[in-house]
């Protein structure tokens, strides 16, 4: 078995080193489904057309995947990266500002798993660089400038464990558990006790940070103690602190035993705990888009409320709906589902969790109003 941090949900890297799931690269072809909106080809089928359940992207051997606002990328076993979608800020990283809506190749070889945002792209190789691309008016690709990228360059440092983007600022970890952050700061979301943008990484103060999540202008990350921090903007309680005042360094969330953490652009914070349950707390509904914490209400919470159901094993959060796996290999979603992101064959939006067909899911991604997921072969 491979120890490697191949697995990507929810950008959490440490599932396989601590023994938590078994993966094995040779062993899974990873066959790669899509549903939801579609209207700058970021479902990948060569279509603009909407779907409201699962459809396969051709192609076998994918490993890890990740969605944006309105672009998607997916990883092959082979170390190549592939994306599709929306490239109006060059965030596919062909070195185009032309939409895709099938995979292309993104130049480079040795990718190990990515992660992207609204209208950016982060990438990590195997020798721990870090890249990234797309938008940068915000300082948001890390590499002391401003300026968009269509192709990737090379973001400042070595020994990169993980990365993660939000709108407009983004967060990585090391491999000696220091935490780094760039970007737009006008929230305090970099957590260095200021409100000013940075355009090349900065270190949030702590150490042993192995778990991490950005959403619009807020930040939240793990410790390997199981203690749960957060930071960044605040008004619909997102920072689970029981009030909605702003802060500029990390604050602690009640409780112990935390493990998987997830944020989105829409004001919501879930995570997992080790013995299973799964947590929500912030924004709940905008408009149509029912109730986001899946507690069974439209009612917005500022400190953590339990999810029903047991054996919660991860969870990712895209903008309006939020997709967690158990660990039977069943995927379940709730909240908006105006484009069938949620996929049950409709678009009604649901406030506790609801079953998505298939068995096998793996790993699963969220983003503006489409998903993106992998199934894996049973043997695995």
């Amino acid at each position: 078995m491979s120890t490697k941090n191949v697995f990507r949900l929810n950008k959490v890297y440490d599932l396989i080193a601590t023994g938590q799931i078994r993966y094995d690269k040779e062993l899974d072809p990873g066959t790669l489904w899509t549903w939801g909106r579609n209207n700058s080809g970021q479902i990948g089928d060569n279509t603009t057309i909407y779907r409201s359940s699962p459809i396969q992207i051709p192609g076998t051997s994918w490993s890890c995947v990740g969605v944006g606002g309105k672009h998607s990328f997916a990883l092959k076993i082979d170390g190549t990266l592939w994306a599709w979608g929306n490239n109006g800020n060059g965030q596919i990283g062909d070195n185009t500002t032309v939409p895709k809506s099938s995979p292309v190749q993104i130049p480079g070889t040795s990718w190990s798993d990515t992660t992207i945002t609204y209208n950016m792209s982060f990438a990590r190789k195997t020798d721990g660089t870090l890249w990234a691309w797309g938008a940068g008016a915000e300082a948001q690709l890390g590499d002391n400038t401003t300026v968009p990228k269509s192709s990737p360059v090379q973001i400042p440092g070595t020994s990169w464990s993980s990365v993660i983007g939000g709108s407009y600022h983004a967060m990585a970890t090391k491999t000696d558990g220091t935490l780094w952050a760039w970007g737009c700061n006008f929230r305090g979301q970099l957590g260095d006790n200021t409100i000013i943008n940075r355009s090349s990484p900065i270190q949030v103060p702590g150490t042993s940070w192995n778990a991490i999540g950005t959403g619009f202008s807020d930040s939240i990350a793990r410790k390997t103690d199981g203690t749960l921090w957060a930071w960044g903007n605040n008004n619909q309680g997102q920072l689970g602190q029981d009030d909605v005042i702003r802060r500029s360094s990390p604050v602690q969330i009640p409780g112990t035993s935390w493990n998987i953490v997830a944020m989105s652009r829409g004001y919501s914070t879930h995570a997992t705990k080790t013995d299973g349950t799964l947590w929500g707390w912030g924004a709940q509904t905008d408009s149509d888009a029912g109730g986001r914490l899946g507690d069974n209400t439209i009612i917005k919470r500022s400190s953590p409320v339990q999810v029903p159901g047991t054996s919660w094993n991860d969870v990712v959060v895209g903008n309006y709906h939020t997709l967690a796996r158990k660990t039977d290999d069943t995927l379940w979603g709730w909240g908006k589902n105006g484009y069938g992101s949620i996929n049950n064959s409709n678009t009604i939006p649901r406030s506790s969790p609801v079953q998505i067909p298939g068995t096998s899911w793996y790993d699963v991604a969220g983003g503006g109003n489409h998903t993106l997921a992998r199934k894996r072969s049973p043997e695995v």
